[in-house]
């Protein structure tokens, strides 16, 4: 792939931690090897079941953890948004406050931020909750409003995690024609799922991850197609 072609460059990633009370200490290996590339412009998808790895592999690629070994290059990305459950979002200001807050640390300005927070509130579906404090709010209106707000933000790499497997159908039917809008962009997208089918409909390449390595890589059509034969055959 040509230097001016690709946006994330992996190679053999690895992550270990240490964990258990100071006289027992054991060593955990969270991901192992871990190499891919990723083309400019792309939605590149990463599945795999619920704890096996992928979305410390979206924190590494977000700056938040930095990996044990292994080398991490990017290609003219500047700013990165990451989309997660785990939103670290402030309990006690309003959804219209977060927001403002998170497109500015993302790098807009607080006045070009201010000029997007009516089209994040529309899409969001919030409504009046937009201006009640983030205690109030469910978890999936704490997805749909961190949703809203990434896909609204200037970013050169959006890295979203399970966010589109919470919230009603009509939410998610509008955050995944976001997503396909964003397959013929200029945006490099990571999407993390568990969901095969959603990763097929979204991605075109992907990795499917198993207890923290590679199992498969490439077109994202295979790539599910070994994945659910997996998830069948374990059930």
């Amino acid at each position: 792939m040509a230097e001016r072609d690709w946006a994330i460059s992996a190679d053999k990633l690895s992550l270990t931690f240490n964990a258990g009370p100071i006289w027992d200490r054991q060593q955990y290996q969270v991901l192992k090897q871990i190499s891919f590339a990723v083309k400019k412009g792309e939605t590149f998808g990463v599945m795999g079941r619920n704890g096996c790895g992928k979305s410390s592999l979206l924190r590494i690629l977000a700056g938040v953890i930095k990996q044990s070994s292994g080398s991490l290059r990017f290609n003219n990305i500047g700013s990165r948004s990451l989309l997660t459950l785990g939103l670290g979002f402030n309990n006690d200001l309003s959804g219209r406050d977060n927001a403002l807050l998170s497109l500015m640390l993302q790098g807009e300005e607080k006045a070009e931020a201010k000029e997007m927070l009516e089209d994040i509130k529309d899409f969001s579906g919030l409504g009046e909750q937009f201006e009640l404090p983030m205690r109030t709010y469910s978890l999936g209106m704490r997805s749909r409003l961190g949703f809203a707000t990434g896909v609204t933000a200037n970013t050169d790499l959006l890295l979203i995690d399970e966010t589109l497997s919470v919230g009603d159908q009509h939410f998610k039917y509008k955050a995944e024609q976001v997503m396909l809008e964003k397959l013929n962009g200029e945006q490099t997208v990571i999407f993390v799922s568990h969901n095969s089918r959603q990763v097929n409909k979204l991605c075109e390449h992907a990795i499917w991850i198993e207890q923290g390595a590679i199992e498969a890589s490439g077109e994202t059509k295979l790539v599910a197609k070994e994945y659910r034969c997996f998830m069948r055959d374990i059930k």
